[in-house]
């Protein structure tokens, strides 16, 4: 059976059903309710844009500002809830699949432009590690997608307010994640190595572009500025510099986020198709476009060896590769554009289609699944029980709250809505004594109480008393929940707290 056919058809017009957006938008709304029936609680980046969503600032911390910007949008009209972080993640990741699925439709028939866009699903730090716990990575892959699209477009026909566009994409794309300055970078090189992208680029209105992009980048630029350490530091962390380069280590670690990146949907590529990959002679859709591809991918994978032959760069991890090569699976359907017509075609599309419904379903299941094994998952967290024994205990639901860990104080931001948030970490810059002792004082100049929260699996053993250091010393009360989908021999949640109210502050 030809699932191709059965499911989108020819995209016929006279059948809406049939179009492959509105099963995207199907599979959107599906993960949305499957994350908001799942669990209360809130994953590593998910509670941070739930504490930096709280005020709009030009920038926050090691990540550019956009997506928290968006976050905060949403959150005007859904609140600060699980409903209005899954929205926007899968709003994003459907945008992601539309851009893909619009440069696809520039150089593939139908049936191609949908294989290259629904083949990002076969690429896990999109199809799966990005429905676990991502945000900016979705955003900038999405930002990705668009400038392929509108590069295609430019192309084409180039007209000024495609530029204008462009610029406008790519400046969000720098306030995305810092890392699209690597994917434009090698997308422009290469447009420009290419004689009709080339005459494209710099044809009349090509300003509008690093003009537009300019703009909308100045604002984050002049913060950057003066806040370049805290921007940065993190993200060098993550890479692992050396200051003798370990060059084994580094190339191990490339090849293997390659391979976390490309290798699944390589395998069911191959398994689909078999010798019609190379048994005739290439014949590109369009062979300047081919060219673009491979110049592009040649580029990327030269500066990633850069980054480890000469920057002493030891990690690289697959969602750092994802925007970076997410347009494979289209460089590869364009350079075959006979495989559209291929008999085995219906395979290949119903791999995808069963791959997208497994990972919906193991985003559904992935609590119980931790519970049964009897290792706890943020998500087992019985949020509503304890902003239930909060309440019971005295707490207003307006005091300010300062949590241990932020995922903690992510999960209460979103019980306690009116309530100011904040987590105060051992190991932060500042450290736990002044950034307790802040709160409170901002507290008692507000006229409002305090809560001091913890929770057992993820204090740090000397956090209570260092919290307290510079304030009045109160005895912790605790609360016991038990976990939600956990077997019954695991321990409960175990939460210490001391709530302070207004007339009572020390």
């Amino acid at each position: 059976m030809n699932v191709f056919a059965a499911t989108s058809g020819a995209l016929s017009r006279r059948s809406p059903i049939a179009h492959p957006l509105v099963w995207l938008l199907a599979l959107a709304i599906a993960h949305v309710a499957v994350r908001v029936a799942v669990s209360p609680a809130l994953k590593w980046d998910e509670a941070e844009q739930v504490l930096w969503s709280q005020q709009l600032r030009l920038g926050y911390g090691p990540q550019p500002p956009l997506y928290t910007w968006l976050q905060w949008m949403v959150n005007q009209v859904f609140g600060p809830s699980v409903l209005a972080l899954a929205v926007l993640k899968h709003a994003l990741l459907a945008a992601a699949f539309l851009f893909m699925w619009l440069t696809g439709r520039e150089l593939l028939g139908p049936r191609g432009a949908w294989w290259a866009s629904a083949s990002m699903l076969l690429l896990p730090p999109l199809g799966w590690y990005s429905v676990r716990d991502q945000t900016h990575s979705v955003l900038v892959t999405a930002l990705t997608c668009a400038a392929w699209w509108l590069l295609l477009r430019l192309a084409r026909r180039p007209r000024p307010v495609d530029f204008a566009w462009l610029g406008l994409v790519c400046g969000l794309g720098m306030l995305a994640k810092y890392s699209f300055g690597l994917s434009a970078g090698a997308l422009l090189v290469a447009a420009l190595s290419v004689p009709p992208t080339r005459r494209a680029l710099l044809s009349r209105g090509w300003w509008w572009a690093p003009l537009v992009g300019a703009l909308v980048v100045l604002p984050h630029a002049v913060w950057l500025r003066g806040h370049l350490d805290a921007a940065t530091a993190e993200t060098l962390g993550k890479l692992h510099i050396q200051p003798e380069p370990q060059r084994l280590q580094g190339l191990l670690s490339l090849l293997e986020g390659l391979s976390a990146t490309l290798l699944p949907w390589l395998l069911i590529a191959l398994w689909a198709f078999r010798a019609a990959w190379w048994r005739s002679p290439i014949r590109p859709a369009l062979p300047w476009a081919q060219r673009l591809f491979a110049r592009y991918l040649a580029l990327v994978l030269l500066a990633l060896l850069g980054m480890v032959l000469l920057a002493g760069v030891g990690s690289f991890k697959g969602r750092w590769m994802l925007p970076l090569l997410c347009v494979a699976p289209l460089a590869a359907f364009a350079a075959r554009p006979e495989l559209q017509q291929h008999p085995r075609g219906g395979r290949y599309t119903a791999a995808i289609v069963i791959i997208g419904l497994l990972f919906l379903t193991a985003a559904g299941v992935r609590p119980w699944f931790s519970g049964l094994r009897g290792q706890v998952d943020e998500l087992n967290h019985p949020g509503a029980e304890l902003e239930t024994a909060l309440r019971q205990s005295g707490y207003d639901g307006q005091g300010v709250i300062v949590a241990a860990d932020h995922m903690l104080a992510g999960m209460l931001r979103t019980r306690f809505p009116r309530a100011p948030v904040d987590s105060c970490r051992t190991g932060e810059k500042e450290d736990v004594a002044a950034c307790v002792a802040g709160n409170v004082a901002r507290a008692r100049a507000a006229g409002r109480g305090w809560l001091l929260i913890s929770r057992e699996d993820r204090v740090e053993p000397r956090w209570w008393a260092q919290a307290q250091a510079n304030i009045a010393p109160q005895d912790a009360h605790s609360i016991e929940l038990p976990f939600h989908m956990v077997r019954d021999d695991v321990a409960p949640a175990h939460y210490r707290y001391v709530w302070h109210a207004t007339s009572t502050t020390p």
